[in-house]
């Protein structure tokens, strides 16, 4: 049993769409980006897709609940193991994206892949509301999206997206498709985050 786990644990229990990623770290500030958040960064597969975009010295530390009934095997040593093969030292801290466990205002680079959609709308907007909080003034958030909304909720995904992230206080800056083949697009969003809290 322990030989068989060790083997499922091995390589990445995945195979990496650079593509996406790289759409979404090209249109990122990454290369004057100090620190990089990335939220909901499980086993690492994000990271392992910015990696080769990420400036060396540049802290990147990725939150999860890392919860291994969802993913086996997933945890924080996981997701440092998968970072270091892709040459990206990762801090992994466990955490609830919607109680970010950081300072505010203190992280210029923000991301969320393919996580969101799983979350239920209200937690949603927390999340994105507390990626404001820890964002730098006028810091970046980058979002990967499969073309999904949360259960319960009927809209267009792009429109939906868009609005939940201005209604955080980010002003869009991209918003784009990125085609797959023979499969749907993903879409990426970057949006900077404005002044003004979204609480008003």
């Amino acid at each position: 049993m322990a030989g068989v786990l060790r083997g499922l644990l091995s390589p990445p229990p995945w195979a990496l769409e650079r593509a996406k990623y790289d759409a979404l770290a090209v249109r990122l500030p990454l290369a004057g980006a100090d620190r990089i958040l990335d939220v909901g960064c499980g086993t690492g597969r994000s990271l392992v897709g910015l990696a080769r975009h990420v400036p060396p010295g540049s802290t990147v530390i990725g939150l999860d609940v890392f919860d291994d009934r969802i993913i086996l095997g997933n945890g924080p040593a996981l997701a440092r193991r998968n970072g270091a093969r892709a040459g990206l030292a990762v801090s992994p801290i466990i955490g609830d994206a919607t109680a970010l466990p950081f300072a505010t205002g203190s992280i210029p680079v923000v991301t969320a892949c393919r996580v969101l959609h799983d979350l239920e709308r209200p937690a949603v907007d927390r999340t994105l509301r507390e990626i404001h909080r820890v964002c730098e003034p006028n810091g970046t958030v980058g979002v990967l999206e499969l073309p999904l909304v949360p259960a319960g909720v009927s809209a267009d995904p792009e429109r939906y997206w868009r609005d939940r992230i201005s209604a955080a206080g980010f002003r869009i800056d991209v918003s784009e498709r990125i085609e797959r083949d023979g499969v749907g697009p993903y879409l990426v969003i970057v949006a900077t985050a404005t002044a003004e809290s979204p609480d008003g």
